[in-house]
This record gives structure tokens, sequence and C-alpha cells, in this order.
């Protein structure tokens, strides 16, 4: 089920930065490896979403409907928005000083979680990504993209902690 070609084409998607690798950096250049397992962990948990949409069909109706895609990607960039706010507003951040205000576990992974499970790129990405690889005489096609997509989330959080 899990083709060379399949882990070939995961592992060149998930090399390449995206925001997710951007925030986890960021949280890693300012804090403990702890802190960076919790920004990988929301990261790629955030998929899961994602993931569910394209295996139920979902991710289809939201490519379909110009309006529903808008109003993601409105409250997609509102947070992103909100987060850039956060950042400018924040004075410590840049001095990395260890007694300034401490982040939770619990807010490192919210922000992460958030940060990929409003980007309605990764619905549509799945719903043309997984379905090339599943064989036309595959008699549980569902299974085969969630068990697709599992791996897909499992090279990621790899990567991204290796980054």
């Amino acid at each position: 089920m899990i083709s060379l070609e399949y882990v070939i084409a995961v592992l060149l998607v998930v090399l390449l930065p995206g925001t997710g690798v951007i925030y986890t950096i960021g949280i890693a250049l300012m804090n403990n490896f702890s802190k960076v397992v919790f920004a990988a962990l929301g990261c790629t948990l955030s998929i899961t979403p994602h993931l569910l949409a394209t295996v139920f069909g979902v991710a289809s109706i939201l490519y379909t409907s110009a309006v529903l895609f808008t109003v993601i990607k409105f409250f997609g960039v509102m947070y992103l928005l909100y987060i850039g706010y956060c950042m400018y507003t924040d004075k410590g951040i840049v001095e990395l000083r260890a007694e300034d205000k401490l982040v939770s576990n619990y807010q490192v992974f919210k922000n992460g979680f958030l940060l990929n499970v409003l980007n309605p790129k990764l619905s549509i990405f799945f719903l043309a990504f997984i379905p090339q690889f599943i064989s036309n005489t595959s008699t549980t096609p569902m299974l085969d993209m969630f068990i697709l997509g599992i791996f897909f989330m499992i090279l990621t959080l790899e990567v991204v902690l290796i980054y």
C-alpha cells in the first residue's frame, strides 16, 4: 500500500519548510527541546482534520464552494495577523531572556495547531495528493487514504523535529 513512490513524494513535500517548520524553529530558538516537541506535535496533529476531511469527502465540498473556502481563508488570515500582532507587541522576544514571560506547553501546542488547522490549502493538497496513490482495485480506499495520511503525519513530525 505505501509504495516507494509515495515515500519519495512525501519526503519531497515534507522537506520543504512551511509555516509549521518556521513556527517550530522560532520556538526552538527561544525555548528548550520540550517546547519544540509540543510545537511540532501541534503543527503535525493539525493535519488530522484536513486528512479526515479528505477521507470523508468534505474537502471536495470545500474545494467547490468558493464562499466556504474564502471564509476559512479569512479566519486563517485573521489568526496569522493576530499572531503577528502578538509577536510585534511582545517586547521580550528579541532579547531572549529566560526571566521574561514563560509560555506554557499547552500554549505552544495550541498556537502550532491553530497555525496549520486554519490553512485551507492543506485540505486541497490532501484532496489532490493522496488519491493519486490509491489503487483503482482497492476494496478499502477510505482506509488506504487514512493510512497514507497517517504515514504523511509521522514523516512530517520526524522532519520537523530534525529541523
